[in-house]
């Protein structure tokens, strides 16, 4: 039995291992030159750093059943912590800080610490079954449904509503505001207290590490996982259309629903195809990378020892920016996510450089000044940032698309979470089979395993998990 993999992101490669090591002959076939997709890493700025070209930071990923499974610590990948998970700069020079530990995060919460720990206590009491919960179809049979119905009624609530109605302080409101904002939507819109939940609750326990040497280190090792249970991967082959792939038994694609389109329109069921070609991508980033000849200066200096850094200021300018956003205006401080990699790990800049890793919310194709936008905001909480900078590359949202085709319009996700797609991804039962025309059924089955299919966007594999177990049910596996 063959099967071809078109894409070797992390959910590629996690579906190869899995399909390679049930006894399937599987090919997994790569349009770039490096496996990884947007969880991949260059050296920039002369080889004196090495920078995340997509995700940076992985609450998900150091926690996800699929890597765990996959055992990619025996392959290579090391963890590494920064000191604190994630530090929040607020006005007036002060910040609130997620740490790795429940009880020293609530207590510098002041009058918010029992209410921080009752929030929070499903994820944090449990968080291996939070992220099995949590990186899961939505229509199963949960495995564990009290913890699922606890953070269900927590979770339902729209992140704005809820912080205002369980915080006291600006600081607690403001830090679990930035762990919602993940969802890149706005915070007055039902589910998104989950992501702040779950976000917080598993940096409690696990943290916000990074990969030490860069993202591309987690996508290396997925790779000897695959190749060791006897996936064959091809790299700088791209398939323009799924009749290429005759000889297959089975076909994935880690791809999006556009690409799915291009290269499989006339297979696909016609009321299918009209869904992928609706589809909704939403809000895009705008990405900066920098090297500077220090740490940030930021006015509470304990941030510098934080690795993930969410620069929004208040819940009500967070709310307001992603509001605008979602709206298709660039508000005038937008929500800015910035990682600091040399905090955690030294090795990836040189001569006691720092790399920085940056990105803001901003509308869909936005072609705005990405430097100028992202510096000015991380200036008003780190005066005299601009001078310690070295050297940046700049990503504007059609860069980030012209590199990755997947990352539709800037959109790193797989699709926007609004409407239906939060649960109908992008279909409701078995989202990971792709429905065919009738005059298709007799040729190979497709499937899907992007992140435009459950869970939804990260680096964690569990798209590509679930699609091969799909596809392991079907082979009566």
């Amino acid at each position: 039995m063959k099967a071809v993999i078109v894409g070797a992101g992390p959910n590629g490669l996690t579906a190869a291992a899995v399909l390679a090591r049930a006894g399937l002959a599987v090919s997994v076939l790569e349009r770039l030159p490096t496996v990884g997709g947007a969880a991949s890493s260059v050296t920039a700025f002369g080889d004196r750093a090495v920078i995340d070209q997509g995700a940076a930071a992985h609450p998900f990923g150091v926690i996800s059943p699929a890597f765990d499974d996959l055992n990619l610590e025996r392959h290579g990948l090391e963890w590494v912590h920064p000191e604190y998970p994630v530090a929040h700069p607020l006005p007036g020079g002060r910040a609130a800080f997620l740490q790795q530990d429940a009880d020293l995060t609530a207590m510098g919460l002041g009058v918010d610490r029992a209410a921080w720990l009752r929030l929070h206590q499903p994820a944090t009491d449990n968080p291996r079954a939070t992220a099995s919960s949590i990186l899961s179809p939505l229509v199963r049979l949960p495995e564990h449904p009290l913890l699922l119905a606890r953070l269900g009624l927590r979770g339902a609530w729209p992140a704005s509503a809820l912080a205002r109605t369980v915080f006291r302080s600006g600081a607690a409101q403001a830090l679990f505001a930035g762990s919602a904002t993940h969802a890149t939507l706005p915070l007055g819109h039902p589910l998104t207290s989950a992501f702040g939940i779950a976000f917080g609750g598993v940096g409690h326990s696990t943290g916000w590490p990074f990969a030490r040497g860069g993202t591309q280190e987690i996508s290396n090792a997925l790779r000897r996982a695959a190749e060791e249970a006897g996936a064959k991967i091809q790299t700088e082959h791209h398939v323009a259309d799924v009749r290429e792939l005759s000889s297959a038994d089975i076909v994935l694609l880690d791809l999006t629903p556009r690409q799915i389109v291009q290269i499989a329109g006339e297979r696909l069921h016609p009321l299918y195809g009209r869904r992928l070609r609706t589809w909704h991508y939403g809000p895009a980033v705008a990405k900066l990378d920098l090297l500077l000849d220090g740490p940030i200066p930021w006015q509470d200096t304990r941030v510098e020892r934080a690795g993930t850094v969410h620069v929004g200021g208040t819940i009500a300018e967070i709310a307001a920016a992603e509001r605008a956003v979602a709206h298709g205006r660039m508000p005038e401080r937008p929500f800015v996510l910035v990682t600091q990699p040399s905090s955690a790990d030294p090795t990836r800049a040189a001569d006691g450089s720092h790399v920085i890793w940056a990105y803001a919310h901003v509308p869909h194709a936005w072609q705005g000044d990405t430097a100028a936008v992202i510096e000015s905001r991380i200036e008003q909480f780190a005066p005299g940032f601009r001078d310690r900078i070295i050297a940046r590359r700049v990503n504007s949202p059609s860069d980030l698309e012209q590199w990755n085709p997947n990352l539709v319009g800037g959109a790193i996700g797989g699709g926007s979470l609004t409407g239906t797609q939060q649960l109908a991804r992008p279909r409701l039962f078995n989202p990971y089979r792709v429905p065919l025309r009738s005059s298709a059924e007799k040729e190979q089955p497709l499937y899907v395993c992007s992140s435009s299919t459950p869970p939804g966007g990260g680096v964690h594999g569990m798209n590509g998990w679930h699609a091969a177990a799909a596809v392991l049910l079907d082979l009566g596996r």
